[in-house]
């Protein structure tokens, strides 16, 4: 499953330094496909959006910081762990049942981020 930020989050930005896939990003800030991927073009997403992987995309929150779940992989492919929750101070990166997905699904999602 993706990960999400709780509302306990702090705004230290621990966090978005430590994501390969560039999924996490201060509230307030669009996000993009291609940012820390070599997206371009079209790219339809594991939720099905749909975008130019360079266009910027309304933020998620505006408060705090927010993960991109159709850029989330748990880090899989990459670390062992997923690096956001290992490196934050207050513990408010935590499993998103509302995103369940295998670790089967997590690789794909890596491979079509990282082509």
């Amino acid at each position: 499953m993706a990960i999400k930020i709780t509302e306990d989050c702090i705004n230290c930005g621990a966090c978005e330094p430590e994501c390969p896939n560039g999924a996490i990003f201060a509230g307030g800030d669009e996000w993009r496909f291609s940012y820390k991927t070599s997206l371009s073009g079209t790219f339809v997403g594991k939720s099905g959006f749909s975008t130019d992987a360079d266009a910027g995309i309304e933020a998620v929150s505006n408060d705090i910081y927010y993960i991109v779940t159709d850029k989330c992989t748990e880090c899989v492919g990459f670390h062992e762990e997923p690096q956001c929750a290992s490196v934050c101070p207050v513990d408010c990166c935590l499993p998103d049942e509302e995103n369940v997905e295998s670790k089967e699904d997590l690789t794909a999602k890596k491979e079509t981020l990282h082509p």
